[in-house]
This record gives structure tokens, C-alpha cells and sequence, in this order.
């Protein structure tokens, strides 16, 4: 079988300097529609709502849809790259993506809205979980610092999408947000003339495994964001039909060794727990500027964009001490930068707006960090021949993490308490909670550095003792 270092130097050969900053414009251009699709439609929700006459529980789909679809569609894409050249993939995906635009842009009904919103989803996924296959594939020696960028031109889609999302939907009509992705096409015509050709590889997908692990996907997401708990028996069925499949298919979806990598399996573990905690925070800050200081919506936005804008400023510098120290350190400093953070939030909950808008600052930063730490160790784990799928599980990953955050905070900031995790606080009433949710988050992120840190080293140690 052709090892993974063989692919990188054939493709490294193929591709010159011109060619691959070409390339990596391309691929930050594409993510950065499909990662701003996503957090546009958020803020026109309330919209959707008043033109259809919907209940809150309906309109909700135009998000919860998208994220289903989003998140499985990643991991598919990924099996996919295993077998089929990712040009081919990219153009099947932004063609989806654009139709689905167009889609919505003329629908008529909220059912055409939705549907539109899958198909969107179906294209966009290709991009995310493709994007972070290019840097290992064609950018072996500089992997780190292009992931960095890729890291970076998510944080700033991830700010600047409910901005522009707000903008458009009230000086234009919310059905323009559809409209504004259709420009992908245009990038199409340079993949197929800058991206390296790519033979189809030998093998077959596992069809019914996909189908068994994307249903028990979908109906987890849907216990995490409906609290519907008969979807919770559904993803139990699902998960122990596609365990017992992939040990008794001769080519499975995601083979049973790839979760023998304790390297991988360490990071995706690591990774679930740290992006939980990332996104409990970014779903929490909002509520708490409006519950505790008073800001309307624009106002939060404005309060959070320095952050966002920080945390796609740092992304490159992510990518470079990426290929300088290493990845683990990258992810120890994450964690460090988490720490201090979440510590100073809970400090200074009840401030003025523009001191938490400063600390976020420090909060944020850590995002592309983490990503281009774990990304980059997992890549440099794997072998070639399951590289996509193993990127795939960590698209996956990410989506349901964040999931998991959004939900645990909900339910968490529902109750109220007097006491006082953090003595230094600020915080007063009804904020003396989100104080020591913070502080909870720390203690989640110190255990989270033991796990990786022990786990990563008892694996060194047993390498080494079955070398000698």
C-alpha cells in the first residue's frame, strides 16, 4: 500500500509555491462561505419566523436541520477522500452548496426553505471536512501553519457571519442571505486547473455502515438540541448496529483499528472535551451580556467581534508555533490560554461591557490553537489510508461537542445559587452563576491537560519499551 509520506512527496513535487498559495486562497475562500452560511442564518431566525407565522419549535429546523446534515456530511466526505481525488468531491459539493442557494433564495414556502437548507448542507460539509484533508495531502512540510490559516479564516467567518448575516437580512430580506453563496461557483473552474490530479483509489464504501452511523449521528444531535429523549433509544440501536456491522464487514465504514490508535483516540477525546467547553462559553456570553449588563443585540455583537477578530489574527501564529514546537505543546498552551480566561470571567462578571470585552479577547484565542494543535497531531497520526475518515470522525467531533456545550450550559444556567466558587468575583444575584460555571470549565480543562498529557506519555513509554 502507498504510504502516506510517498503521497506527500509525489503531490509536494506536482505543486509549486505559486501554485499552492493559488490553492490555499482557494480553499480559505470556499470555508469561509460555509462556515458564514451557517452563522448568518442565526441571527435570521426571528425573520423566518414572522414571514412563515411559525412557532419558535418550527422555524428552529432552518438551524437544527443544517447542523444534522453539516455534521454527518463531514464525516461521509471524509470515508470519501480515502477512495476518490478531492477535486472531484469539492466541485459534487460546491455544486450542491450553490444549488441549494439558489434553491432558497426563490422558495416560495418554509418546506422549500428547509429542504434548500439540506441541500446547502449536503455541499457545505464537503468544504470543512475537505479543507482540513489539503494541508496534510499537498503542504506536508508546512501543515501546521496552513492549517493555522485554515483555523484562522474560520474564527473570522465564525464573527464577521452574524455581522454581515444581520446587515443584509434588515437592510435587504433575509431570503439574500441564500443568494450570497452562490458565488462558490465561480472558485470551481480554478480547483479543476490548480488542484493536483488524483487517480481513484481501490475499494468501496460500506454503504449501509454509513447509513447505520449517520442515523445514530442524527438522532443524537436531535436528544442534544430537542431534549426529545426516545431519539436517545433510536442513536443506542443505531450505534450497536453499525458496531456490530464494522466487526463483521470485510471493508467496513470506519474500520475497528482505527480506535487502537491511542494517539488519535486520545486527541479526539481531548478535542470532544475542549471544544464542549469553547462552545458552552460562546453560547453562554450572550446571555450573560444581556442578563447582567443590559446589551441589546447589536451591542453583544460588537462586544464579541474583538474576540472573534483576535482569535483569526492569531491563527497564523497558531500554525507557525505549530511546526516550531510541535502540536502538543500548541494544545497545552490552548488550554493555558482557556485557563486563564475562563478564570478572569469569572473574576470580572458584573464590569462594565468593554472589560469582559477584553477578556474574551484571551478566550477566543485559544479556538485556533486548539484546532491547529489537534488537527495537525491527528493528521500526523494516521495513515494515508484512513486519513480522510479518521479527519472525518474529527469533523464530526467538533459538531457534536459543540452541540453538547450549547445544551449542558443551558440546562446548567437554569438554576440559581449564593455560593461562590470564586471568592475574587465580581459577581452578584442571579451572575454568582455564570461565575462558577466558569470555574467549572477550568476544572474540566485541568482535567482535560492530565488526560491528554499522561495518556500521550504512557503511550510513549510503552513504544519504547517494546522497542527494546
Amino acid at each position: 500500500m502507498t504510504t502516506l509520506a510517498g503521497q506527500m512527496n509525489s503531490v509536494e513535487s506536482v505543486l509549486s509555491k505559486a501554485e499552492k498559495r493559488k490553492l490555499l486562497f482557494l480553499i480559505c475562500s470556499v470555508l469561509l462561505f460555509s462556515v458564514m452560511n451557517g452563522t448568518m442564518f442565526m441571527i435570521a431566525v426571528p425573520d423566518i419566523a414572522k414571514s412563515f407565522s411559525l412557532m419558535p419549535s418550527q422555524v428552529s429546523w432552518v438551524v437544527t436541520g443544517y447542523i444534522i446534515l453539516y455534521a454527518i456530511g463531514a464525516l461521509m466526505y471524509g470515508k470519501l477522500a480515502d477512495f476518490y481525488p478531492l477535486k472531484t468531491l469539492l466541485t459534487l459539493g460546491l455544486c450542491l452548496f450553490a444549488t441549494g442557494s439558489i434553491l432558497g433564495f426563490f422558495a416560495p414556502n418554509y418546506l422549500t426553505v428547509i429542504f434548500a437548507r439540506l441541500v446547502q448542507a449536503s455541499g457545505a460539509s464537503s468544504i470543512v471536512a475537505l479543507v482540513f484533508i489539503v494541508p496534510t495531502r499537498y503542504f506536508p512540510e508546512e501543515r501546521g501553519r496552513v492549517l493555522g490559516i485554515v483555523s484562522s479564516t474560520m474564527a473570522f467567518a465564525s464573527g464577521i457571519g452574524p455581522v454581515l448575516g444581520g446587515f443584509i437580512a434588515g437592510a435587504l430580506n433575509w431570503q439574500f442571505l441564500f443568494l450570497i453563496s452562490v458565488f462558490v461557483l465561480l472558485t470551481i473552474p480554478f480547483f479543476q486547473m490548480w488542484m493536483p490530479k488524483e487517480e481513484k483509489k481501490e475499494g468501496k464504501v460500506d454503504i449501509l455502515g454509513a447509513m447505520l452511523i449517520a442515523c445514530a449521528s442524527a438522532s443524537l444531535i436531535l436528544v442534544i438540541t430537542t431534549f426529545v429523549w426516545e431519539y436517545f433509544v433510536s442513536s443506542l440501536i443505531f450505534l450497536l448496529l453499525f458496531l456490530w456491522r464494522i466487526h463483521h464487514h470485510p471493508e467496513p465504514f470506519i474500520h475497528p483499528d482505527l480506535f487502537k490508535n491511542i494517539p488519535f483516540r486520545t486527541t479526539i477525546i481531548s478535542f470532544f472535551f475542549a471544544i464542549m467547553t469553547m462552545f458552552g462559553m460562546m453560547f453562554m456570553l450572550p446571555l450573560l451580556l444581556s442578563e447582567v449588563n443590559g446589551l441589546n443585540t447589536l451591542l453583544i455583537g460588537l462586544t464579541l467581534f474583538p474576540g472573534a477578530m483576535a482569535a483569526a489574527y492569531t491563527g497564523k501564529w497558531a500554525g507557525i508555533l505549530n511546526d516550531l514546537w510541535g502540536s502538543q505543546q500548541v494544545i497545552f498552551l490552548a488550554f493555558s490560554l482557556m485557563a486563564l480566561g475562563f478564570f478572569l470571567l469569572s473574576t470580572f462578571i458584573g464590569t462594565a461591557a468593554w472589560v469582559i470585552s477584553i477578556i474574551v479577547i484571551i478566550s477566543y484565542i485559544a479556538f485556533p490553537f486548539i484546532q491547529t494543535g489537534t488537527a495537525s497531531l491527528i493528521s500526523s497520526t494516521l495513515p494515508s489510508h484512513v486519513l480522510g475518515v479518521g479527519m472525518g470522525i474529527y469533523n464530526l467531533t467538533n459538531f457534536m461537542a459543540g452541540a453538547f456545550g450549547s445544551a449542558i450550559i443551558g440546562r446548567i444556567l437554569d438554576y440559581q445559587t449564593e455560593i461562590k466558587l470564586n471568592p475574587l468575583t465580581f459577581a452578584q444575584f442571579e451572575s454568582v452563576m455564570y461565575s462558577n460555571v466558569f470555574i467549572g470549565m477550568i476544572g474540566l480543562t485541568f482535567f482535560n491537560v492530565c488526560f491528554l498529557y499522561f495518556s500521550l506519555r504512557l503511550n510513549k513509554i510503552h513504544k519504547q519499551e517494546r522497542f527494546y
